[in-house]
């Protein structure tokens, strides 16, 4: 259930009023709810609680140590995609025995550093992978648990920028080469192969994707287990999507009825990781109306918020729902909801129906909890939003808003560099 709901025409989150957040940190700022997060996690982990299994919260939908030390406390392992998620998953008290290595790219310096902890495993992508963690682990006396990602050509039905599954996708080793991977992996004296991974994309919708995947996936782990191939777990991927607009989404116990049966006859322990579903809803990006413009007949809200704080619309064109914090007004208008970044692509809603608003109104942009902050950056020099969480009565900061001093502490100019010649 959603906990951004309006008492006496004003916006809380959980029991509080958004606005008391807004006069005590500013705008703009993403602002979670603590029960959102938990619930979602447990509904996700309580599907699946007929088959052994383990739920990594994917932290690359949203970093903020916070949501993963409230997973962790849960018992939730943690799918880290580079050697920065993983010095938080951490810092956040993650048990490395419950942590994934994904990604597609990994360095040989990230590689070294996650291989001195007694990991869960890395999800290998590619053959020359395999190789190179072989080496490393061979270099710092190592062995190395390893799943292999394999791209199961399925089609998740998503944004093309957020599927994975696909044999035109970089992800994974293509399921043809499944045996050869897995026998070159076997034949590498520093690896140890312990799991079998796919994942088709994310904010997917639909049951059908995932049967399909779940179906061909377990018939190739009893093949290779058939040949002798160590098949502890089955990494199932993540990818269930949220409700953004008239979405109507698969709920996590739809998932687990449909595709425990198949994922049954692999003897494996499950491992799920969900990202999008614990963060998405349970985060707002809030802004505040600068200005109101009219063109002939186009209306424009700018916002103190731009594409560099949140850049799905413009990244996706993906679509948020925006609120009027207070609901004083009764009249509407059309309106392009625009920051203050200098391109045309810097938008958050276009010819959107909203709450007439004046000069000072807050506006909450809704389900911004994954793919939000993470994704933010400096562009226009901008200073990126702080972070706020709600337990309760009760709001806490967890991230400072910016400075300028911030912006300039890794940069220096070089004396040399400005000598007349």
């Amino acid at each position: 259930m959603s906990q951004f709901l309006y008492r006496s025409r004003e916006m809380y989150c959980e029991n509080v009023p958004i606005s008391e957040i807004v006069n005590k940190v500013g705008s703009p700022v993403y602002i979670y709810s603590k029960k959102m997060i938990l619930e979602a996690y447990k509904e996700f982990d309580s599907a699946f609680s007929g088959i052994d299994h383990l739920v990594c919260y994917s932290m690359k939908a949203n970093s903020n140590m916070n949501i993963c030390k409230l997973l962790v406390n849960e018992g939730s392992g943690i799918d880290c995609n580079s050697g920065g998620e993983f010095y938080k998953a951490l810092k956040a008290g993650a048990d490395p025995s419950k942590i994934i290595f994904t990604g597609v790219g990994k360095t040989e310096e990230e590689i070294k550093y996650v291989i001195r902890y007694d990991i869960l495993m890395f999800k290998a992508e590619s053959r020359s992978e395999m190789r190179t963690i072989n080496a490393i682990a061979g270099e710092m006396g190592k062995k190395a648990p390893i799943g292999i990602r394999i791209n199961p050509d399925v089609n998740p039905k998503t944004h093309p920028y957020i599927s994975t599954g696909l044999a035109e996708n970089k992800f994974g080793i293509d399921s043809s080469m499944a045996f050869e991977a897995f026998d070159l992996a076997r034949s590498l004296p520093n690896l140890r192969v312990v799991g079998l991974d796919t994942h088709i994309g994310s904010q997917i919708t639909s049951l059908e994707p995932f049967v399909e995947t779940a179906a061909k996936m377990s018939k190739l782990a009893l093949e290779l287990k058939r040949e002798g191939h160590n098949i502890e777990h089955f990494d199932i991927g993540g990818g269930v999507g949220i409700k953004y607009n008239d979405e109507e989404p698969i709920t996590p116990a739809e998932l687990a009825a449909a595709i425990i049966p198949k994922l049954k006859t692999t003897g494996c322990k499950i491992i799920l990781e969900p990202g999008r579903f614990i963060a998405g809803s349970a985060g707002i990006l809030v802004t505040k109306v600068l200005y109101t413009k009219k063109h002939k007949n186009k209306n424009f809200l700018i916002v103190d918020a731009g594409m560099n704080d949140l850049i799905r619309p413009s990244l996706y064109d993906a679509y948020h729902k925006i609120k009027c914090v207070s609901l004083k007004k009764e009249e509407t208008i059309t309106a392009d909801i625009v920051g203050p970044v200098c391109e045309s692509g810097d938008f958050f809603a276009r010819n959107r129906e909203i709450c007439k608003c004046k000069q000072g109104d807050l506006l909450a942009i809704m389900s911004a909890g994954a793919y939000g902050f993470v994704m933010s950056s400096n562009y226009n020099s901008r200073l990126r939003v702080p972070e706020v969480f709600v337990d309760r009565d009760k709001f806490y900061i967890a991230r400072e808003r910016e400075t300028y001093e911030d912006l300039i502490a890794k940069e220096k100019i070089i004396e040399e560099l400005t000598l007349e010649l």
